[in-house]
């Protein structure tokens, strides 16, 4: 059906239809939580061998239970070299949250600089943000007023003729925030074009960084995965290296309140973070580190953990699309999506002016989506047409449920619109 060619009496028909399912799917009373991409119980369930294996202890060096190991225990250094292709001694091994691991350097360069330039906050700082993109990379630049530039992040990554034109000609443009493989929400992966063009780019300010957020290096969904190219050997090859903050962390592959999480950069950035981290802390949790680095043992091992998070989660993506798939054909010209290869998202464009509406109903009806506007700067999605949609914590019970409500709440929200031309 191709909903743009409907007379306005069959759109009120249709209309009238889907209301009164709204109603009866109301009377239910549901309360169905699709907002955040949460790991669920059955996939934290995995690693719970970890808490009770006496054996992953057994031949910690006694001096791990000590202060120091700033930047972390080798083992743990090791195996994150692997994951992300650089050498140990590029790595910084922090807590649980990489997250925490980007405030921190965002907060670092605003007071310090970074490897003894100007200290952003004595300037107007201003930030590339790609959307749609993610929710709390935006919140972090609110919290510190880093002003925030909208680029369009598309299918093979972002608009780099805008990005370069951006950085080249604003030295207050300090850095760019992405989510290079299975981004979110979009789960697209960057092209090898696009990694390279973002390393050997020219900029305007000296100490401009990337915020490569690897959170999905390993998290695939289907058979046909991407591959990402390695934008710190790149960025090497182009005499750029400084310019790359990567960061990756374990967090949905054991335990994503408990994980361990790491910094990726050069060595000279390393020396710097260091040198401030020094005052910060006298270590992070060296136990949890070793625990974690005999149970992932090597890059081989977490792909084996991986495959039986990829059982548990994969149906829940296949039951969200197929749905989609059944009522929007992809004609239709209200809806399309998504199909990501990995990561944690599904990211359903609708009609312009509709996603808040759809956002509206779904809470009215018992499904809590993430806020229409989130994966924007400010909040603020010019055309009202984006909405992301996590489908790993919830059940798969509960998902069913909130497969009908979106359709309903999707096509609720476009035939209003539609009786508005």
């Amino acid at each position: 059906m191709n909903y743009l060619e409907l007379n306005k009496e069959k759109i009120e028909q249709l209309l009238d239809e889907v209301n009164m399912q709204c109603n009866d799917v109301k009377a239910q009373n549901y309360k169905v939580d699709i907002s955040r991409g949460k790991p669920c119980n059955e996939q934290l369930d995995i690693a719970m061998g970890m808490l009770s294996d006496p054996a992953l202890l057994q031949n910690m060096p006694k001096n791990y239970r000590n202060y120091g190991m700033l930047d972390g225990i080798p083992e743990m250094k090791q195996i994150f070299a692997d994951v992300l292709g650089v050498k140990p001694s590029n790595i910084i091994v922090g807590g649980n949250s990489s997250l925490n691991m980007m405030y921190d350097a965002i907060q670092r360069a605003l007071q310090f600089g970074v490897c003894g330039s100007t200290p952003w906050n004595q300037m107007k700082a201003k930030f590339i943000c790609l959307v749609p993109g993610y929710d709390r990379h935006f919140a972090i630049c609110e919290h510190f007023g880093i002003e925030m530039i909208s680029v369009p992040l598309n299918e093979d990554g972002p608009a780099m003729d805008i990005v370069e034109r951006l950085v080249e000609n604003d030295d207050t443009i300090k850095g760019i925030w992405c989510v290079p493989k299975y981004s979110n929400p979009t789960g697209c992966t960057y092209s090898q074009e696009a990694v390279e063009r973002l390393a050997k780019m020219h900029t305007k300010a000296k100490d401009f960084r990337i915020f490569w957020d690897n959170a999905y290096a390993v998290h695939d969904l289907m058979d046909q995965t991407d591959k990402l190219a390695n934008i710190m050997q790149i960025a090497e090859k182009y005499g750029n290296e400084d310019r790359i903050y990567e960061f990756t962390s374990t967090s949905k592959i054991t335990f994503a309140g408990a994980g361990v999480a790491c910094m990726a950069c050069s060595e000279n950035n390393v020396k710097d973070v260091i040198s401030h981290m020094s005052f910060q802390t006298i270590g992070y949790n060296k136990i949890e580190q070793y625990i974690h680095s005999q149970y992932l043992k090597n890059v081989e091992n977490i792909n084996e953990i991986m495959k039986k998070q990829k059982a548990i989660i994969k149906p829940k993506f296949d039951k969200i699309l197929s749905a989609l798939d059944e009522t929007f054909a992809q004609d239709c010209n209200i809806a399309r999506w998504t199909k990501p290869n990995g990561g944690y998202f599904i990211t359903l464009y609708v009609l312009n002016g509709c996603a808040k509406r759809v956002y509206e109903v779904c809470k009215d009806l018992g499904l809590t989506l993430t806020k229409a506007g989130a994966p924007f700067p400010y909040g603020v999605d010019d055309d009202d047409s984006v909405l992301r949609i996590a489908p790993t914590f919830t059940s798969n019970e509960d998902l069913e449920i909130a497969c009908k409500i979106l359709v309903l709440a999707v096509q609720k929200a476009c035939l209003e619109k539609l009786l508005e031309r």
